[in-house]
């Protein structure tokens, strides 16, 4: 009886140590996942009005 218990004592250790580790990967990726959202919105504002114009408009492509 006394062998069951500390098994099941060790299980749950390792799955509170695999559930901690979980947990900060999914902080870690809802960051990266936040960044990136700001990034695209940044790139979307970037594409609706760029500050530098890619070049003249009437100027013809150089393979012309």
């Amino acid at each position: 009886m006394d062998e069951r218990l500390t098994d099941l004592e060790i299980k749950v250790a390792y799955q509170d140590k695999t559930i901690a580790d979980l947990e900060a990967l999914v902080r870690g990726f809802g960051v990266r996942l936040d960044q990136m959202a700001r990034e695209l919105e940044q790139l979307k504002n970037a594409v609706k009005s760029p500050e530098v114009p890619l070049g003249p408009p009437t100027e013809k492509p150089p393979h012309y």
